[in-house]
């Protein structure tokens, strides 16, 4: 029983040599894990809005392809697309028929590139259309279905300057009272969603419509609302708030331009305050789609979308 002896002394000698050892590097990991976890969280994150869902208006490069689209979303991360133009069109219903064919095509190719479209923008105006605009606004659905974007912007039409009176009000409630049937007959998920651009940028056109026609849904402009309406950010938030489903961001200088009295300019370097418009959104729990609207297809004089995109990086939006 000699070589028992031996072991039973051999054993604790191992113990009190191995125990140490591991007591050295198990204390180490520890601290490490400890500091990972109460640490580390502290730090700021590099993106400083990380919570909005970031997106970009084709408007910014019009002459792309989609291919080339997903591509720029993908340099920057970005993986919401809000479609205007493509290949030099806005008619996008004709572009998806000549390049997919059907919709379960352009979802397979979004998918396959790890893009959505989150908001299908049409030409359709609130008030002032007529039976062809709305033929050429049902076009957009069957693809919206197919791919699963639930936001098809309308404009909301007439003129920033008019507001919303009797005669504009009774439009846009015939236009939505036919929009949700023909929405309830067909069974489509999506929704129609009105941008602040011309006589809704005034809060008081936001309230008025807003009581008298009920669950309408907003994208809001905040630059133009700011800027031809006057009115603060806080006044059009209070307005619109839970039914804005998308945000549009630009920037502009008071220089007039060809088309209007401001000039837009790259993000940062106008007076639009931009960075009191996120502060807003985050302050009050916003987790929609944020969106450069860089309008280059109607202001040739802007530069390249990726300034604008790499602008954004730079401040650290997303």
């Amino acid at each position: 029983m000699s070589w028992h002896r031996s072991l039973c002394a051999f054993v604790p000698l191992c113990l009190c040599a191995f125990v140490p050892l591991c007591l050295c590097a198990f204390v180490p990991l520890c601290l490490c894990a400890f500091l990972s976890f109460s640490l580390f969280p502290m730090l700021p994150s590099s993106k400083r809005y990380p919570d909005f869902k970031w997106t970009f208006s084709t408007l910014g490069c019009p002459d792309l392809g989609l291919d080339a689209i997903c591509r720029l979303a993908g340099d920057f991360g970005l993986r919401h697309i809000e479609l205007r133009a493509a290949e030099g069109t806005v008619d996008l219903p004709a572009l998806f028929r000549k390049r997919f064919g059907r919709p379960a095509s352009l979802a397979r190719f979004l998918d396959d590139r790890g893009v959505r479209i989150c908001c299908l923008d049409t030409s359709l105006s609130l008030i002032g259309n007529n039976g062809e605009s709305r033929r050429a606004f049902l076009e957009f659905l069957p693809w919206a279905e197919g791919i699963g974007t639930t936001m098809l912007r309308i404009f909301d039409g007439g003129r920033a300057e008019d507001g919303l009176d009797d005669a504009a009000l009774a439009q846009a409630a015939d236009t939505m009272e036919w929009w949700r049937r023909e929405k309830e007959h067909s069974g489509w998920n999506a929704e129609a969603v009105i941008e602040t651009h011309n006589a809704l940028v005034h809060h008081r056109s936001i309230r008025r419509i807003a009581q008298s026609i009920p669950n309408l849904k907003f994208i809001w402009d905040t630059h133009h609302t700011w800027a031809k309406a006057g009115d603060s950010l806080e006044t059009s938030w209070r307005c619109l708030g839970a039914a804005a489903l998308n945000v549009h961001l630009k920037d502009s200088i008071p220089r007039p331009s060809a088309r209007h009295p401001y000039t837009y300019v790259n993000l940062g370097e106008g007076e639009f305050p931009l960075e009191q418009t996120l502060q807003l959104l985050q302050n009050n729990g916003y987790r929609g789609f944020v969106s450069i609207e860089w309008e280059k297809m109607w202001h040739p004089y802007l530069p390249d979308l990726r300034e604008a995109l790499n602008r954004a990086r730079e401040l650290k939006w997303f």
